[in-house]
């Protein structure tokens, strides 16, 4: 088949990378003129690296990553760590593949890399889509610069923001979750010795918190202050916003918070608004389906954003490799995700009440009901994208 993907992020590389490698052409289409995106961590469980051995990028990503020990959850002021998540060599033994930390940088870069190993002509940038055309030969889509293409079948990997989804669906506004995003990056000179160790830590607070943790091969500390913002009016993904607020808003927190944050060059601070859009009642067409935040976007309280974008690329390849019929392996990709990703959604959710307690014994009370590393065990972290069930309905 001949696969159109729209989008040039995460998901998009991905599918690109495994559908390409199962014998499929494939042609990438990106707005931006570059394949890159405002440096931030990423975080990859199991549950994702496990697609990247797959597609033969694994051992690139280790060497660029970082392998964290552990999660820590701790009180904003007191650093009592009230929960942990095993991560290490307990994490790859117990569910078949590694926890890595990832610069988003790099990893799109090694993305990108794999997809023009198989195909050098595979990805297009600066071309922004208007709509598509849905017919009985296939499907036509329309570039704003008035150019089109025509394939067997669109992905629409296109983010938030995504011409596919509204074309499919209707134009709707992005939910504001009344929660915003400090991403900032530190370089460890900029850091006292031995600053913290190879471990993930999430700095909990009243109405905010923080996590914090080695990307680049451990040369970055990666930090994402999440605050309950209601008033913030900005749209946009790269806003950068004056360092004294980002202060402000961490007043109270350990004195670790504060190192991190006065090491941050105070010319590249950003704060985006944290969005989402409501469940859909289907993702796919008889030709079009979506896949990665166009499908469903999230918080990104369970650090699982991109993860779930890999797993829909892996799901959709195999629906594709195992059902002859176009239609109804689009079919069988959307009823083997929705369920799973709009989970994953709802408990993202849950997540930004769990982290925003009032008191510290709130958060502990809480932290022992809940327990995070139990409850990741048993239905997260050990799923796999690559052998999960595939029901193949005709439409």
């Amino acid at each position: 088949m001949k696969i159109l993907i729209a989008g040039g992020g995460i998901g998009g590389l991905t599918a690109a990378g495994l559908l390409l490698q199962a014998g499929h052409e494939v042609q990438v289409f990106e707005q931006a003129p570059e394949l890159g995106e405002v440096g931030a961590g990423i975080q990859l469980s199991a549950n994702a690296t496990r697609v990247m051995r797959h597609l033969g990028v694994l051992d690139a990503l280790e060497t660029i990553s970082v392998r964290p020990l552990r999660t820590e959850f701790r009180l904003h002021d007191t650093a009592e760590v009230v929960s942990e998540i095993a991560l290490g060599d307990s994490h790859e033994s117990r569910f078949g593949a590694p926890y890595l930390q990832v610069y988003r940088p790099d990893l799109l870069r090694i993305l990108a890399e794999r997809v023009l190993e198989q195909s050098t002509a595979a990805i297009h940038l600066n071309q922004p889509m208007e709509r598509f055309e849905e017919h009985d030969q296939g499907v036509t889509l329309h570039f704003k610069d008035g150019t089109t293409t025509s394939g067997d079948v669109l992905i629409g990997s296109d983010g938030i923001k995504s011409v596919v989804r509204a074309q499919m669906h209707g134009k709707e506004p992005a939910n504001y979750t009344g929660n915003v995003a400090w991403r900032v990056m530190v370089p460890v000179e900029k850091l006292p010795p031995n600053f913290q160790p190879p471990i993930f830590v999430n700095w909990m607070g009243p109405d905010k918190h923080m996590v914090v943790y080695w990307v680049n091969g451990g040369k970055l500390l990666n930090f994402v202050g999440c605050v309950e913002k209601p008033e913030w009016k900005q749209e946009g993904w790269a806003i950068k916003a004056p360092w004294e607020d980002l202060k402000a808003d961490f007043v109270g927190f350990h004195p670790d918070v504060q190192t991190m944050i006065d090491a941050a060059d105070r010319e590249n601070c950003f704060c985006w608004a944290l969005n989402n859009r409501p469940r859909l009642r289907f993702w796919s067409t008889e030709r079009v389906t979506l896949l990665g935040d166009s499908a469903h976007p999230t918080l990104p309280y369970m650090a699982q954003g991109a993860v779930m974008a890999i797993e829909d690329a892996a799901v959709l390849m195999r629906a594709f490799e195992e059902i002859d019929d176009r239609a109804t392996a689009l079919k069988a990709y959307e009823l083997a995700r929705i369920d799973r990703t709009a989970r994953i959604v709802d408990e993202s959710t849950e997540h930004a009440r769990l982290f925003h307690f009032q008191t510290h014994d709130e958060f502990r009370e809480a932290f022992a009901r809940k327990d995070p590393s139990k409850d990741r065990a048993l239905w997260l972290y050990n799923y796999d994208p690559l052998t999960t069930p595939l029901v193949a309905v005709p439409g």
